[in-house]
Formats: C-alpha cells, structure tokens, sequence
C-alpha cells in the first residue's frame, strides 16, 4: 500500500515538472510592452544572436532580389538556402526556451519558405515567382516585428 502511495507521489510530482517545462517551452519568457508588443526577455548574447539572425535574413532577401533582377538563378538558390532551415542549426539552443511557440512557429515558416524560395527556383528559374515568394516571407518578418521586441533582461 506505502509504495502504490509514492508511485502515484512520484506520477504527481513528476507531471507537474512537464507540465511546468511545456509551460515555459511554448510560453517563453515575456511580458506585455509599453508599446503594446510582447517583450521577450534574453540576456544580451542571446538577443545580439536573434538580432544577427535577422539581420542575415534581410541581407540575403537583398541579395535574392539583386540575384533575381540579374536572371542569377544559381545566386537565389544559394542566398535563399543560407536563410533556410539547415541555418537554424547555428541558433542557441538557450533560446528556444525564451521564445513563445507562436514566434518560433513565425520564425520555422519563414526558414521554410526561404527553402520554398529555393526550390522552388531550381524547378523554374521564374524572377515574378521568386519576387512573390520573397514577399510572402517578407510578410513573415513584418508580423514578427509588429508582435514581438526583444528585451535585454537586467544583469545580476
């Protein structure tokens, strides 16, 4: 009887700790924001690598429209793939438990239509097709940055 008591003690204890680790992995660490966007907090290292990772997106968006205006197919493939999901191997892994669910959902989509971009160039080699697909991850980025700030978190 003592030990059907701790098994269940244990089942207990031991759903309350994934129930609060699932919490925190699809929640993240944020709270509202004076301008009315969600505040993510991340400590400077993990917030200079977001912002990095974001910056390469929006250089290789340029560099897939100046690869697009010039017929260089083979330079949209290699621009779009450096954005891709094979990139997000070189995010931290601290982050994912920051980051709420519907960012990292945000962010996956917009790495897999830069794959989509990609592909689907390799097949067609179409500038208008590359043109709307850049817009439709493009439009990614735009609901991410009108949602989501990054909040340096204070030093203890």
């Amino acid at each position: 009887m003592k030990s059907c008591k701790l098994c269940w003690t244990l089942v207990v204890v031991l759903g309350l700790a994934v129930a609060a680790f699932a919490y925190k992995f699809t929640v993240g660490e944020v709270r509202p924001s004076d301008d009315g966007r969600v505040a993510i907090l991340l400590t400077k290292d993990e917030r200079n690598a977001l912002l990095l990772e974001m910056r390469t997106w929006l250089e290789n968006s340029q560099r897939i429209l100046a690869a697009a205006s010039r017929n260089d197919f083979g330079g949209v493939v290699q621009a779009a793939r450096a954005s891709g999901m094979a990139a997000e191997a070189e995010t931290p892994a601290s982050l994912f438990r920051k980051i709420p669910l519907e960012m990292k959902t945000l962010g996956f989509a917009t790495r897999r239509k830069f794959d989509d971009i990609a592909n689907e160039t390799e097949k067609s080699q179409d500038t208008s097709r590359v043109a709307g697909q850049l817009g439709e991850a493009m439009g990614n980025c735009v609901a991410c940055h009108a949602t989501y700030r990054f909040v340096e978190e204070p030093s203890s």
